[in-house]
Formats: structure tokens, sequence, C-alpha cells
């Protein structure tokens, strides 16, 4: 999905032509989209379903657009559904998550991905990648529409509503999805001066949450990222050659 000015239009042209080398098979690569410029041939535009989002709600933080992928009959999309954060890398292993079991498949965000984890923190769900039917999880929008007030209270974003609405929820094996910063980066002042681990062959993609996202390593000209005291520094070799593989514009964007 992509709306807004957030994410240019390489983020979707690079993200189709890593799954494109990442899929054995025939498959199609639906961006819901309120701007199509700048896609590539192969990139199916469609509309965002209207769930009746206020313009205030659709910026308001928590993703909650996103709830727009369960109505009932998404355009005419049948069948397992791959979703992908625009800001994720994928590298290979593509098939093995479409035939993954389970009713709606997601990230395990356990401690590992926390700053600070703490012996008692559960698993939570991450949505930047999870697989469902098209049309079998429509009680998450139903639910939403019935109160989205309550929603708003109880729930900080789309995914923390999802991980209570969802039928048949599980998660992806922990080594499928990794975070880039928590999983990838240097310990802290080793993260200044050596580049990133690159993942392992188990690794089918690799999520950017937060920040860095993906296009503030690839220019020769990066400078400091993240925050303190957890810094970044500079081009990240393995993810520029990921960027230009894949079709990717040098930034500044033009």
């Amino acid at each position: 999905m992509k709306w807004g000015t957030v994410f240019p239009s390489d983020y979707v042209n690079v993200l189709f032509n890593a799954c494109r080398k990442a899929i054995s098979g025939q498959f199609r690569f639906v961006c819901l989209t309120d701007d199509s410029s700048g896609l590539v041939d192969g990139v199916e535009a469609l509309p965002i379903p209207d769930i009746g989002l206020t313009q205030e709600e659709w910026k308001r933080p928590g993703v909650w657009p996103k709830l727009a992928l369960y109505v009932p009959q998404l355009h005419d999309i049948q069948g397992r559904c791959l979703f992908i954060d625009l800001d994720m890398m994928v590298s290979r292993g593509l098939d093995e998550m479409f035939e993954h079991p389970g009713e709606y498949v997601g990230i395990g965000v356990g401690p590992a991905w926390r700053p600070n984890p703490k012996p008692t923190d559960e698993k939570h769900l991450g949505t930047g990648v999870f697989a469902f039917d098209a049309g079998k999880q429509v009680q998450i929008l139903e639910t939403f529409r019935d109160d989205k007030d309550m929603a708003f209270r109880q729930f900080a974003n789309e995914q923390d509503f999802v991980r209570a609405n969802a039928q048949g929820l599980s998660y992806w094996p922990d080594d499928w999805v990794l975070s880039f910063k928590r999983h990838l980066r240097r310990p802290i002042g080793l993260d200044l001066f050596l580049e990133p681990k690159q993942a392992p062959e188990s690794a089918r993609i690799i999520a950017f949450h937060g920040a860095p996202r993906p296009i503030d390593l690839v220019s020769e000209r990066a400078g400091f990222w993240d925050k303190f005291p957890h810094l970044g520094h500079g081009q990240v070799s393995w993810v520029k050659d990921y960027w230009i593989d894949n079709g990717g514009r040098m930034p500044p964007f033009q």
C-alpha cells in the first residue's frame, strides 16, 4: 500500500523487482495506492478501498488505512495473499511464504526486536509481512467499523488491533523475517565504524521499522542515521547494491 508522499514510487518498483526474483512462478503484484505515477510495468495499481476514515484518521498515527485489506471483496483478488510493507528488503524464498500454513501468518515481534527487552516480554504481531486469504478475515474490519472510537482508544496501532481480532493467528519462523536494526546492526559504538552484517541465508526478508529506512542508507553522502546512542553512519554497501540492482534511483529524487 502507498498513500501520501512519504514513499516515492521507487519503493514500489524495487519491491516488485525483488519479489520477481524471489518467486518461481506466476504472480500478481498489486499496489493499493492513491497515486500510480512512476510505477513500472508489471505493477497493478488499484485504489485503496474506502473504509470510512476521515482525512484526520488517514493521518492518525498507527497506520489504520491498512485495515482496508480486509474488505469482503478486495477488487478481483482471490486466494493467498502475501502483504509486504514498502520499506522491506526481499532476498529469497517467497514461494515458501505463500505455502506456509496458517489462516493469518505475521511477524512474531519478540524480545529480540525491542531496544530494551525484558524476560517477561511477550511475542506480538508485526504486520510488515503477513499472509492471509483474500476475503477471509472480514471480522477485523467489521469490528473496527462497529466502533472506530473504541479501536482508537484501546489500540496504539493497526497491528495491535489485528492481533486482537485475527482468526487463526500464527507467526513466521523466527529466522525468516529479521529486523535490520535489532539483528544486523553492530553493537553501540562499533556501529559508527563497522557496516551492518548481511542477513544469513535463512532470512527471506529484512524488516525496516521506524528509522532508518533503506533510502537513508544508499547514498554516498549518507550521514548519521538512527538515534543516539545507537547511531550508524554512511552508506551501507549491500543495501545500496540491493536498491540499484532492483531498479531504484539514487537520492535526491527529482
